[in-house]
């Protein structure tokens, strides 16, 4: 395939613009391949991806090219600046950087491609002993990443009492325009109180990877025993109080078994499950910079069964 010296990366100078320009791939693949190309990689049975945030495609079994544009460098910064530091460090596959470069104002990576079942096309079917097994390595996985040091994401923005902050100041707002019922935000002025005293704004930070969630991870079966097998996606990394990161397995997967909340909190190495750690994960969990519980909260019938953001903490974390 020849690419058309005409045929460049636009500039996409909003977000609406780049996901017109993402769902039609036709225009962009032409400009993938001939990156990959010029890297001297093999382009013959390429693989594009619909879903994520980003341009990703697959080149072959083992790597994974994928095109960030200007307006989301940051995410290219992070995803670098992880991939970077982790290298190494963990127990788990993660992707390592075979190349890198820009091109018309758009950085990319190329990356290894992970072995592996996408954990959501995995996790629906597991038996819930099986569950309680991958939300314990999650637990591990999570308490690991966050014991390598910083290194250069020390500097990536925001930092995170301003981050904290900022997300405090826009709680109601978001929560009341996502519809969150009355009840729920009757209790968000005394939450907001108590999340100023028990989240930590200056401790040391670590890495939050903000995303352990089944789309961003890969599950391998050996003699009928499921396992976490890869961790992909470090696009919305930052360095902060380390409960951040335990909201996405808790809202996704954990659906408010004790079980479940009982394996990932120990294989994080929390072994205590008080009232104070299940009001800062509340409080965290509406502060998140993803935060929408109406579609977040994988427990049936929730809004129903919890009245108020008291009875909601304990269903979310029982125990």
């Amino acid at each position: 395939m020849t690419i058309a010296p005409s045929q460049t990366l636009p500039a996409c100078a909003d977000a609406a613009s780049f996901r017109a320009f993402r769902s039609a791939s036709p225009q962009w693949l032409p400009i993938a391949l001939d990156i990959a190309r010029s890297h001297g990689l093999d382009i013959s049975s390429p693989q594009v991806f619909s879903t994520g945030t980003n341009l990703v495609v697959g080149l072959g079994e083992k790597l994974i090219l994928k095109i960030f544009p200007p307006l989301l460098r940051a995410q290219f910064i992070s995803e670098r600046g992880s991939l970077t530091q982790l290298a190494g460090r963990l127990h788990l596959p993660i992707p390592e950087i075979v190349a890198e470069g820009t091109r018309d104002g758009w950085p990319y990576l190329v990356m290894t491609r992970l072995a592996g079942t996408l954990g959501s096309e995995v996790w629906p079917q597991l038996a819930e002993a099986q569950k309680e097994r991958v939300l314990r390595q999650i637990g591990e996985t999570i308490a690991a990443v966050q014991r390598a040091p910083l290194g250069a994401l020390a500097q990536i923005e925001p930092r995170w009492d301003d981050f904290m902050r900022q997300q405090m100041l826009g709680c109601r707002a978001r929560h009341t325009r996502l519809g969150l019922a009355p009840k729920f935000l009757a209790g968000l002025d005394d939450l907001l109180r108590d999340a100023a005293k028990l989240i930590p704004m200056d401790a040391p930070p670590v890495i939050l990877i903000g995303e352990y969630i089944p789309e961003n991870f890969l599950l391998a079966c050996d003699d009928g025993q499921w396992s976490l097998a890869g961790l992909f996606d470090f696009g919305d990394v930052l360095a902060g109080w380390r409960d951040y990161d335990l909201l996405g397995p808790s809202a996704f997967m954990a659906a408010g078994r004790p079980g479940r909340v009982r394996s990932l909190l120990a294989g994080f190495g929390y072994a205590k499950l008080d009232f104070a750690l299940k009001r800062r994960l509340m409080a965290l969990m509406l502060l998140h910079r993803a935060s929408d519980l109406n579609s977040h909260i994988w427990i049936e019938g929730w809004q129903e069964k919890a009245a108020d953001l008291v009875a909601l903490q304990e269903l979310i974390w029982p125990g």
